[in-house]
């Protein structure tokens, strides 16, 4: 357990982290943060809501021993009010998720907008990466988007990450499986037609996964791909196609082997736990209990 003279001096370390410097390496010193989406999912299981007490949310997140919180931020306000409960409880921010509508041209010139005011806030709590995923037509549906519209959207992100790094904060694109839809033109667009100096990577192993109709194969073929601009891992395994209730390295996704791919390739990106549970996931613990498991072996499997 840190100290709280300890952790108040980690907060000012984050924040001097040089963004050419990490964006180029794509190294990261950040300890291993957990995403809000499992706790959302794991309290919706059991008719809570997370984020109606923040206070108390973040109170039974502490108990899981992981050290640092990657949440969803609406706005700048909603940023401010995340980071005060935060600093209470002595959990850190690396990174933040924010949803961007950036295929149409007034929004997304809000979005841009608002992400940048964000990224002024976050940045005074030691938040280095700011991901986001472009919204689909329709979340759950098959619409795709236009081909102009995935013209705009790319533009959109490479102008959002020029942006950022003046803020000293890395943009990193994410992706669910719509964008792997349609021969993955969403996800192939975006990714040739940014700067990499603009715009790097979160890698979400698992939304690749169920992308490509439940293969693993392309998690791979992503990482040789693109792997020089990762700077973020979500982390979710699966068994039989079904996310597992608590992480572990076997699954249909084969981490050790992904592991070493990351090491012969220099990759050491910011690692989040994204182990969420869906209607089908066995139903055995609580997340606290859960999250403890997950921190333990997330330690064993990365060598951390």
């Amino acid at each position: 357990m840190l100290k709280r003279r300890a952790f108040l001096g980690l907060v000012p370390t984050l924040a001097l982290v040089n963004t050419a410097t990490f964006a180029a390496e794509k190294t990261s010193k950040f300890p291993i943060s957990c995403n809000a989406y499992n706790w959302f999912s794991f309290y919706k299981r059991d008719k809570k809501t997370w984020g109606e007490n923040l206070d108390a949310d973040i109170r039974e997140f502490k108990k899981s021993g992981i050290p640092a919180y990657e949440p969803s931020i609406d706005n700048a306000e909603h940023a401010r009010k995340i980071i005060r409960v935060l600093k209470e409880h002595e959990i850190l921010m690396p990174s933040i998720y924010v949803n961007s509508v950036l295929h149409l041209q007034a929004e997304g010139d809000k979005a841009i907008e608002n992400i940048v005011a964000i990224a002024k806030v976050i940045k005074t709590y030691g938040a280095k990466i700011i991901v986001t995923n472009p919204t689909p037509i329709e979340w759950g549906k098959p619409t795709q988007k236009t081909d102009n519209q995935l013209i705009l959207q790319a533009k959109m992100l490479d102008k959002l990450g020029a942006l950022l790094r003046k803020e000293g904060i890395v943009l990193a694109y994410h992706t669910h499986d719509m964008e792997l839809k349609g021969g993955a033109r969403e996800f192939h667009h975006m990714m040739q037609n940014t700067s990499p100096a603009n715009m790097s990577f979160c890698l979400d192993t698992h939304w690749i996964y169920r992308g490509s109709d439940n293969s693993s194969l392309p998690v791979f073929d992503v990482l040789k791909m693109y792997g020089k601009r990762i700077v973020e891992l979500h982390i979710r395994q699966s068994q039989g196609g079904i996310w597992s209730e608590t992480f572990s390295a076997t699954g249909d996704i084969d981490y050790t082997a992904f592991v070493r791919e990351l090491a012969s390739k220099g990759i050491k990106p910011h690692i989040v736990i994204e182990q969420c549970v869906e209607d089908s996931s066995p139903n055995t613990m609580k997340a606290v209990e859960a999250h403890i498991i997950n921190l333990k072996e997330i330690k064993k499997t990365f060598n951390i």
